[in-house]
């Protein structure tokens, strides 16, 4: 039997060697870990598949309902119209405004959460823009982990530490105490992802984009031409109506009607606007009908107007073949049915979040739930919305970290450690403690890495009889720099299948703010919260 400690290396080297070749689907070399820490004896079967029940797995996929609920309502189609409109004339104006967001939001809510709310918003406004996502949704991600230093909330690392740092002879940090280092840190990582970002982030198109909507207002500039008719993109398209294509089906029963603009269809009593037959305008010249009708046939192209609601049931007819899901129409619709309840829903869980009244998953799973009490999303819209990709990813992964400390790998580097320096200088046992700390955050969580290295710092302070309080801290500012790979953080794998990157992609712009991060940590942090 190989011995836990040894085990758990291999299979972290084999895990990570399988991320960046790339070979392999990521799920399936994440399924890999759980199977292969219970089959070496790391963890008993209970542990290995813990993940999958882990409160952040469900948490994470709750957000994603929520995130599905803002984009079903077009609240964010309303958002990128106003990053849009308010970044118009300049790329670095929209990607700053991106990230200013997200460092907010993480800073309010959570790191995963501020990336599942802006996610859909930031596909939309890149796509209105004509900017590629690949060139803006690690800069999302990234923001949100620098923006989590700004309050003590902002991430369960800083309430650790903090923790640690008052029941090792030093005191708790206030509420707004980490906005001393943060806020430096994200115009730092702002600055850096606008001067780099172009050369340093991939130009790619992604595998599947977000759900994200058809702009309705380039729709209607389409229809404008096929059908040579005057169409009101206003009066089109609101939160309550719209307009849908289809096209008579073969074997249809509306074969040999005749219809015209401003009839109603025989189900659901749409408005018929626009009327369409091979490459002609709606009055074709052979059509045994009045003049100004149609006599339908199969293949012909007919736009219908009427409540969201009927033209989702219209669509299900064998009679038609919608050429566009109404729903994905509907997404492009600034505020649309719904907006309001999902604001509520939305603004109660910001509450609940920042206030830590309940924990975090409780209060996921109750935005979902009230969701769809509240008619705002259907329970099948729920469960397509979810990524299960994500899901699985961060399931299947847990329990590496559960098997690094169990096993003793983490003890092991802990004791390589004190023996190296622990009779060195402060700003030199710092930062070795905050390079192992930057390191191991690239492959287990960051939680998991502080709880390893925490008493680590702590036995450091008291030995070179210092403050710990620049040791706590300065963990807190590497646990945010986890920027290396996609499986450092749930918020880098959202934005992994969304923006079309691989594996290697994330420390090219990584690997320089992560050095920025371990010399704050080091440097500027000691200068505040002196050893």
């Amino acid at each position: 039997m190989i011995p836990p400690m040894l085990a758990t290396f291999v299979v972290l080297a084999l895990a990570v060697a399988g991320f960046m070749t790339n070979r392999l689907p990521l799920v399936v070399v994440a399924l890999f870990v759980p199977v292969a820490l219970w089959a070496t004896g790391v963890l008993p079967l209970n542990e290995s598949l813990q993940g999958f029940s882990d409160p952040i797995t469900l948490f994470i996929a709750s957000l994603f309902v929520l995130s599905e609920a803002l984009d079903a309502t077009g609240i964010t189609a309303w958002v990128g119209q106003q990053l849009e409109l308010r970044s118009s004339l300049s790329r670095t104006g929209l990607l700053v405004t991106i990230m200013a967001a997200a460092a907010l939001l993480s800073a309010v809510i959570s790191i995963n959460g501020a990336v599942a709310a802006l996610l859909p918003v930031v596909v939309v406004a890149t796509a209105r823009a004509g900017v590629i996502p690949s060139h803006m949704l690690i800069p999302l991600a990234f923001a949100a982990s620098a923006g989590s230093l700004l309050t003590l909330t902002g991430t369960p690392v800083n309430i650790i530490v903090s923790e640690l740092s008052a029941s090792s002879g030093g005191r708790e940090f206030g509420y707004f105490e980490f906005a001393l280092v943060g806020l430096p840190l994200v115009a730092v990582t702002t600055l850096l992802v606008v001067l780099l970002g172009r050369r340093l982030l991939p130009k790619r198109a992604p595998e599947q984009l977000a759900k994200a909507g058809t702009d309705p207002r380039e729709r209607v500039r389409s229809w404008r031409e096929m059908y040579t008719a005057d169409l009101d993109t206003e009066r089109l398209f609101t939160g309550r109506l719209g307009v849908v294509e289809v096209l008579i089906a073969p074997r249809s029963t509306l074969i040999g009607r005749i219809v015209s603009p401003g009839m109603t269809t025989r189900d659901e009593d749409l408005v018929i606007v626009a009327l369409h037959r091979g490459g002609t305008t709606a009055v074709h010249p052979d059509a045994p009908a009045p003049p100004g009708t149609l006599t339908l046939r199969a293949g012909d192209s007919v736009l219908v107007h009427g409540p969201w609601d009927a033209l989702n049931r219209y669509v299900q007819s064998s009679d038609v073949i919608a050429v566009e899901p109404p729903h994905t129409l509907q997404r492009g619709v600034p505020l649309g049915r719904g907006w309001r309840r999902c604001l509520a829903v939305l603004a109660a869980t910001i509450a609940l979040l920042a206030t830590g009244l309940l924990p975090p998953v409780i209060v996921g799973l109750l935005a979902a739930a009230a969701l769809v009490l509240l008619g705002v999303v259907t329970v099948p819209q729920g469960f397509r919305a979810i990524s299960w990709n994500t899901v699985v990813l961060i399931g299947a992964l847990i329990p590496l970290s559960s098997a690094f400390v169990s096993s003793g790998a983490a003890d092991a580097i802990a004791s390589l450690v004190l023996n190296s320096t622990g009779s060195m200088s402060p700003h030199l046992a710092l930062l070795v403690i905050c390079v192992l700390a930057l390191i191991l955050s690239q492959f287990i969580s960051n939680v998991a890495t502080v709880l390893v290295m925490g008493p680590v710092a702590v036995t450091f302070a008291q030995t070179l009889e210092v403050s710990v309080l620049p040791f706590m801290m300065g963990l807190s500012v590497v646990g945010a720099a986890a920027f290396l790979t996609p499986i450092a953080t749930p918020a880098n794998l959202m934005v992994m299948q969304p923006g079309g990157y691989r594996f290697g992609d994330y420390w090219r712009l990584g690997l320089p703010l992560s050095f920025v991060f371990l010399a704050a940590a080091v440097l500027y942090v000691p200068l505040i919260w002196r050893f």
